[in-house]
């Protein structure tokens, strides 16, 4: 399952994510981890979480965070929850930029997340309004 926050910046999108996080992680069965892009959230996301800084390991495109995603599962088949906090950030992309290749991100990502028994959760920096027809669906 795939869960996408959307919204303009200064919206409470992370906010949103980190209070999913954090109940998330009160029950999970698994490991839960949060991606994010710089570090920002050293102080707000629970000690439980495996907190990772995308531009640490130099995650720039969509190909990388998949193969990132990728080799996360298969270092640890017990994560069940990734959070990805600004996804146009962890993939290098400006904000709004390239909605088909982050249609095409999330289509993988559904398909992934299907088959691997994990839950994704993304946010968006940009207006719901101007969110593609396979954006929509996870909202």
């Amino acid at each position: 399952m795939i869960h996408v926050i959307m919204g303009l910046k200064g919206s409470g999108k992370t906010k949103k994510m980190l209070d999913e996080l954090h109940q998330t992680v009160a029950s999970a069965a698994g490991d839960v981890v949060c991606i994010e892009y710089g570090k920002t959230l050293t102080y707000d996301v629970n000690y439980r979480v495996r907190l990772v800084d995308a531009k640490e390991y130099g995650i720039n495109s969509v190909e990388m965070l998949k193969g990132f995603l990728s080799g996360l599962h298969a270092g640890n088949f017990d994560i069940t929850h990734v959070y990805v906090d600004n996804l146009y950030r962890a993939i290098g992309k400006p904000m709004g930029s390239d909605n088909a290749a982050c249609d095409e991100f999330l289509a993988w990502a559904a398909t992934f997340a299907e088959t691997n028994s994990m839950s994704l959760t993304f946010t968006i920096s940009e207006d719901p309004a101007n969110a593609s027809e396979e954006m929509k669906k996870y909202l």
